[in-house]
């Protein structure tokens, strides 16, 4: 992943192609080279490679590549984050968020273990290994029963429990049109006092 990321960046420089920018450097980039970029799993399914992988193969690859610090059930270790449980925490002052308590997608789990938790914490995993060991952390969340398979075909059929609390950024609709209304020039005050500082309440450096 990250050896194809630096040979698209480095194409992206030294090609002999010219772009007319204002710089007179670079070109446009290839379209097998924004596909090694493009690389992110979407909540709709959109970015899933092919393959599949079932809880019991998960469990093995997940003992032996994710245990040392989340947990042999996903309990986690010392400091490492849990990746099991917490349901109902949400609402506690130290709630437990763990893909069946609090993460919207199941995209999102492929997407950080495909792209971050194969890079420096041991070998890449192939993708039916990632999508095994998804259907290993559905199973450790009481999800999926032991003998479920997870496949692409069948990936966005399976929901988080807490994906109905998130909701779209409607602020540009909601709030925008508060924010864009004429500004008021009438009746202004003559003149400003400034009766404090941020610094002055240790919210900026001196």
């Amino acid at each position: 992943m990250l050896k194809s990321l630096r040979i698209a960046c480095c194409s992206l420089v030294v090609g002999t192609s010219v772009f007319a920018g204002p710089l007179g450097i670079g070109r446009i980039a290839q379209p097998d080279e924004i596909a090694a970029w493009n690389t992110d799993i979407r909540p709709d399914g959109q970015g899933l490679p092919a393959g599949q992988g079932d809880v019991l193969t998960g469990e093995e690859v997940f003992v032996e590549n994710c245990a040392g610090c989340h947990g042999d059930f996903g309990e986690g270790v010392g400091r490492y984050p849990a990746l099991a449980g917490g349901q109902g925490t949400l609402t506690d002052d130290r709630p437990l968020k763990t893909i069946g308590s609090y993460l919207p997608y199941l995209s999102t789990v492929y997407d950080f273990i495909d792209r971050a938790m194969t890079v420096g914490y041991g070998p890449e995993l192939s993708d039916d290994e990632i999508y095994a060991v998804i259907a290993y952390l559905l199973y450790s969340n009481d999800l999926v029963d032991e003998d479920f398979t997870l496949t692409r075909e069948n990936f966005t059929q399976n929901r988080l429990p807490n994906e109905p609390n998130f909701i779209p950024d409607d602020r540009l609709t909601r709030e925008g049109p508060h924010f864009r209304k004429p500004a008021c020039m009438e009746n202004c005050k003559a003149d400003v006092n400034i009766t404090s500082r941020a610094a002055n309440v240790g919210q900026t450096s001196e």
